[in-house]
C-alpha cells in the first residue's frame, strides 16, 4: 500500500502539538539533525523521524490510551526494524516543550552511539 499520499494529508492537517513540536525540530534546529515528519517508515506514517539516527518521535493524543495494544504492536515492529522509539503525550508537547527537546537530544545520543 502507498502510504505517500496519506502522509501529505497529515502534514497537512497536522495537530497542534505535532505544529508546536515540529516548529522546534525542523531546520536542524535540534543539534543539527534532521528530521522530517509524517513519514513512512514499513507499513507505517511515523510522526517524525530522523533518519541519520534511525530515531523516532510519536505524538500521543487521548486516542491512543484506548489503542495501547496497537501502539506497542507499531513499536515493537520499528524497533525490530532497527529504530529507536521514543513518544510524548500531546500534554507533555505544550507543557513542558523544553523537557521534551532534551529527552529527544538524549535518544538522539543513544541512538547515534549504538
Amino acid at each position: 500500500m502507498d502510504n505517500v499520499p496519506n502522509a501529505r494529508r497529515l502534514r497537512h492537517d497536522a495537530t497542534e502539538a505535532e505544529k508546536k513540536l515540529w516548529a522546534r525540530l525542523r531546520n536542524r534546529q535540534l543539534n543539527g539533525h534532521k528530521f522530517t515528519r509524517q513519514k513512512p517508515v514499513g507499513p507505517y506514517i511515523v510522526d517524525f523521524a530522523c533518519f541519520d539516527a534511525r530515531l523516532i518521535v510519536e505524538l500521543d493524543g487521548g486516542q491512543h490510551a484506548k489503542n495501547a495494544s496497537a501502539d506497542k504492536a507499531r513499536t515493537d515492529y520499528l524497533e525490530q526494524a532497527g529504530w529507536f522509539v521514543i513518544r510524548f503525550w500531546n500534554p507533555e508537547i505544550f507543557d513542558n516543550p523544553d523537557d521534551v527537546l532534551v529527552r529527544i537530544s538524549a535518544m538522539l545520543d543513544i541512538a547515534r552511539n549504538r
